[in-house]
């Protein structure tokens, strides 16, 4: 088994660095090959959203992203990886800005929903090998989150761990466990919280543990966290107790009692789930019904639109006409 420990945009030899560094060490002890990454000196570009990685998907070749750049490296790493820990830190609320372009560029297009029907159509066209998509694409993968906050107070890091998530969605990794590494400002250092290193080791030992094992199969590490699926504490309200969680969308229904808040779900409901292969596919064909109404209206509608884009697109003179 190898397994990848990613420190996303966290300074060198620093919080994130430590304990990705701390998880690798209980990793190789298993018996894991370990491999480590550091992004921050790396050039990682937002995603332009061209849809050319997803265009080389559906129309007979691999995934690309054609703007070059530190990205592949990482993307390539992450593929061969059967095991991945990721570290981020919360500069703003949520995970680094180098770690949500990661996750832009790589979530649409490696899909997995899209590329297993990608993969099917070309099998029933009779191709094989290097015709059909990279097997990598496929396998299982174990995944585990590390979130890195300076504030004392959770809130300020709140959207760290439910933006971290997301990496390992699109592809159906299965997430192993997480930590909420607030509070670092006043601890100086992980290196000073023994616990905290304990916890980063436990989740270590048990990515290996979880290799090979069906996604059912394999225990939680970490806070049980509001939603029973992907253990998240972040909830999508809408004025009902009918609810969201806005980690992985699974539909909750929200109970108050004696000041206590709980969740429950109906099982049919985590279908429309993110962490779940059923989810993956109910966006799939989600966006395969809007390709059925949007491609015939586009087309029909060419020089209409052509017409009336050119005043957005010649805003700089058609603003001064405004009065």
């Amino acid at each position: 088994m190898k397994v990848l420990g990613i420190n996303f945009g966290g300074r060198p030899m620093e919080r994130c660095e430590i304990m990705v560094k701390e998880a690798l060490f209980a990793a190789k002890e298993a018996g894991a090959e370990v491999e480590f990454v550091r992004t921050v000196g790396m050039n990682i570009g937002h995603c332009r959203g061209c849809g050319v990685c997803t265009d080389k998907r559906d129309s007979g070749s691999n995934v690309h992203c054609i703007f070059e750049d530190d990205y592949q490296k990482i993307e390539e790493k992450i593929l061969d990886a059967d095991g991945v820990i990721v570290a981020s830190p919360v500069f703003s609320i949520g995970t680094s800005g180098q770690m949500k372009n990661y996750i832009d560029r790589f979530g649409a297009a490696h899909d997995l929903a899209a590329c297993e029907m990608e993969n099917k159509k070309r099998i029933e066209a009779g191709k094989t090998g290097d015709e059909l998509l990279d097997p990598r694409y496929f396998k299982k993968r174990y995944v585990a989150y590390i979130s890195v906050g300076g504030a004392s107070t959770p809130h300020w890091a709140s959207l760290g761990l439910p933006t971290m998530t997301e990496f390992g969605t699109s592809m159906y990794a299965k997430v192993v466990g997480q930590i909420n590494g607030y509070g670092q400002g006043m601890k100086v250092s992980p290196l000073f919280d023994d616990e905290l290193m304990a916890e980063c080791a436990n989740l270590g030992k048990k990515v290996v543990e979880s290799y090979g094992k069906d996604y059912e199969d394999v225990k939680w590490n970490g806070e049980e966290g509001s939603c029973p699926l992907c253990h998240g504490n972040v909830i999508l309200m809408n004025g009902t107790d009918k609810v969201n969680c806005a980690s992985c969308g699974l539909p909750l229904t929200m109970h108050v009692e004696g000041g206590k808040v709980t969740y429950t779900h109906d099982k049919a409901d985590e279908k429309y789930s993110r962490v779940t292969k059923e989810g993956l596919y109910d966006h799939y064909w989600e966006i395969e019904g809007m390709k059925e109404v949007a491609i015939p209206k586009v087309i029909a509608n060419k020089d209409w639109l052509e017409e009336h884009k050119a005043k957005y697109k010649n805003f700089d003179e058609e603003i001064k006409k405004v009065k």
